[in-house]
């Protein structure tokens, strides 16, 4: 019953802007970070995890019956693409290889979120009877709730999934084109394609349920809570600039599909019974270097994540904003 309540609130929350006489419309880019359960950095902020963002935002369009110059508490709704992304066999701060924290366990995805939020904006203005544009600036704070769509995807073959187009981890922290040991194995890239679709795949079992209880795939809606905070500078009476920093904190642990234990062996074969090639490819893009697990529950092998930690990305970005003269028609349902 969540998500239907959820989308009725944000699609009348955004097309209450067709009732109003403004409607300002913003458009941004930046850079996202990830913070989830992959990474070489020590510390809360992955550096190397930054990806591209950018966000059209609808703003002003409560009712203001009394036509107040400025308004201190507002909505606004927000669309949204957000990448995220992280390569523990990447190198990173001069690091490379074997040296790297988790090289061994060489997890690697890439998820872009299309969103819907809408937020409750609490504007930080000077002077409340002061026309923006000879305020300049203001800055602003604002709380809400969104749902995204996203299905993580890793780089995990050469080509198509098949067992030929593997990539294979070595001792010497190269990546080849051969299991450990081969002759005439050559040393390969990663190419940068991620074709593994990870929601596709049983890739983790279950630590409080046990052995046996796992491989249910993962739904790709996930719903956050934004918070945020920017400044905005008004060039015109209808144009300003703007730069925020924005948090989304996600009620799920899987936008990375790293969250719990790794699947057992037996597990992977009993979901992909008589297909020996999908019991392979399960195996392989569960644990691509070997290394991560035995194919049995202990304590040295089997985790893969924290499912007690959420995922969450932050977003800085600089907008462009319009605002738009609408004609007075109906009054709105949704007025402060």
């Amino acid at each position: 019953m969540m998500r239907p309540t959820l989308l009725m609130v944000l699609f009348v929350s955004s097309t209450a802007s067709f009732a109003q006489r403004n409607l300002e419309v913003g458009m941004s880019q930046g850079i996202t970070h990830y913070y989830g359960d992959l990474g070489n950095v020590e510390g809360p902020v992955q550096w190397n995890s930054m990806r591209p963002g950018m966000s059209i935002t609808f703003r002003d369009y409560l009712n203001n019956k009394k036509r107040y110059v400025t308004r201190s508490l507002t909505t606004e709704t927000r669309l949204s693409w957000f990448r995220i992304g992280y390569n523990e066999a990447a190198p990173t701060q001069g690091l490379s290889g074997m040296d790297l924290k988790n090289f061994r366990r060489g997890l690697n995805f890439r998820t872009d979120l299309y969103g819907l939020s809408t937020h409750l904006v609490l504007n930080a203005y000077r002077e409340p009877y002061q026309p923006l544009f000879k305020q300049k600036f203001f800055a602003y704070f604002y709380v809400g709730i969104g749902i995204f769509y996203g299905r993580p995807k890793a780089d995990l073959f050469r080509g198509g999934e098949d067992p030929a187009n593997q990539y294979y981890f070595w001792e010497d922290g190269t990546i080849r084109d051969a299991p450990r040991g081969s002759d005439n194995a050559n040393i390969v890239e990663q190419d940068g394609r991620y074709e593994t679709d990870l929601y596709s795949w049983v890739t983790e079992g279950s630590s409080a349920a046990g052995e046996g209880t796992t491989l249910e795939k993962t739904s790709p809606w996930h719903v956050a809570v934004p918070l945020g905070a920017g400044i905005r500078y008004m060039v015109t009476r209808k144009v300003s600039l703007g730069i925020e920093f924005a948090y989304y904190s996600f009620f799920t642990d899987k936008l990375d599909d790293v969250s719990d234990r790794y699947a057992t062996y037996d597990e992977i074969d009993a979901t992909y019974a008589d297909d020996p090639v999908s019991q392979q490819l399960a195996r392989y893009i569960s644990d691509p270097t070997g290394w991560g697990t035995t194919g049995t529950i202990e304590p040295r092998t089997s985790p893969r994540g924290n499912p007690a930690l959420p995922d969450g990305l932050s977003y800085l970005s600089i907008e462009v904003s319009y605002k738009f003269k609408r004609k007075p028609s109906r009054r709105s349902f949704v007025s402060l």
